[in-house]
This record gives C-alpha cells, sequence and structure tokens, in this order.
C-alpha cells in the first residue's frame, strides 16, 4: 500500500489550532529592516528559529497580507531582535496597527541598513538569503552576517497570549 499523497483535512479549527500553537512557549523578537523609500520598518513575530550552525542561518515567518511584506520580501537585509524582559512595552507596540512604532526608539544602523534596537538580549544581522510561499505566511531564511548578545541578559517570552519573563527550576 502507498504512502497518501495528501494530508488529510483537518479535524479542528483555526481557532482551536491557534490555542494549541499557544501552548509553546516562545522568545520574542522584533523583526526590522529599511525599505527602498529609506523608511524604517519593524514587527514583532515570535515564529524565530535556528536553522543551521554552517553557514548560520536563522528562520521566521510573516503573514502574507502584512503591510511589511513588500519591504521585507524585497530588502537585502533585516535584524531580528531577540527582546529583554524589560521590553514587554516595545514588543506590545511593534505589535500594534497605526501607532508610530519608531516614536523614540533607540536603535544602531547595522548592516544594509537594517535597525538593530538597544537593550536587546541578542541580535542577528541577516542578508535575505531565501523565502518560501506556505499557506498563509511566507517563510523568511536569513543568512547571519553578524550577531551580538549580552550574557545573563532575560528574554522577554510569551506562552498562551500572556507575556512571561523566566524563573529558573
Amino acid at each position: 500500500m502507498s504512502p497518501p499523497q495528501r494530508a488529510q483535512a483537518p479535524s479542528f479549527t483555526n481557532d482551536e489550532f491557534r490555542a494549541a500553537l499557544g501552548n509553546f512557549a516562545t522568545g520574542v523578537t522584533i523583526v526590522t529592516a529599511r525599505s527602498s523609500n529609506g523608511s524604517l520598518v519593524g514587527l514583532t513575530a515570535n515564529s524565530f528559529n535556528s536553522v543551521s550552525l554552517s553557514p548560520p542561518l536563522v528562520l521566521w515567518s510573516l503573514a502574507r497580507s502584512a503591510g511589511s511584506m513588500p519591504a521585507l520580501r524585497t530588502g537585502s537585509h533585516y535584524a531580528i531582535n531577540i527582546l529583554a524582559a524589560s521590553q514587554k512595552d516595545l514588543a506590545e507596540r511593534f505589535a500594534t496597527r497605526n501607532v508610530d512604532r519608531w516614536a523614540d526608539v533607540q536603535y544602531s544602523t547595522g548592516i544594509g541598513g537594517a535597525p538593530v534596537l538597544d537593550g536587546c538580549v541578542a541580535s542577528f544581522e541577516c542578508f535575505n538569503r531565501s523565502r518560501y510561499d506556505e499557506g498563509d505566511h511566507v517563510i523568511f531564511v536569513g543568512e547571519v552576517e553578524r550577531c551580538t548578545h549580552r550574557p545573563g541578559a532575560a528574554p522577554l517570552l510569551f506562552h498562551g497570549g500572556r507575556f512571561y519573563t523566566e524563573h529558573p527550576l
């Protein structure tokens, strides 16, 4: 008997799927870039993961409908900023529509012009290596050209729709 060629239709709703995914605790990132006209682009994302050590690759995903999609799909560089526990307000601001996300935000200009946020626990400055259309999202694979981190800094965590800080067991 040959294996099926397609997945079976899901036995759950989108809301049930989202609730189940919310049980996976993640870190919180802000992905930043500069558009072709020089304007700053940034969004909160928790779909970040490592891919490879050699070459150094990371991935993240973005909804196709996101307003920042054109700049991120065509730009050459972006930065992934892993937020510190003290940056909850920044995470919320960069997840909110129709606000000035960049008001009073401290950053330095990284490789390829991507903003690197001050105060993060780590940052990855990436060349926009490849993109994969999957479902209602695009998966971005970045080749890391520079990374930094602050040893001992507490990260901001997200679980079940809420923000947390770490508590060692």
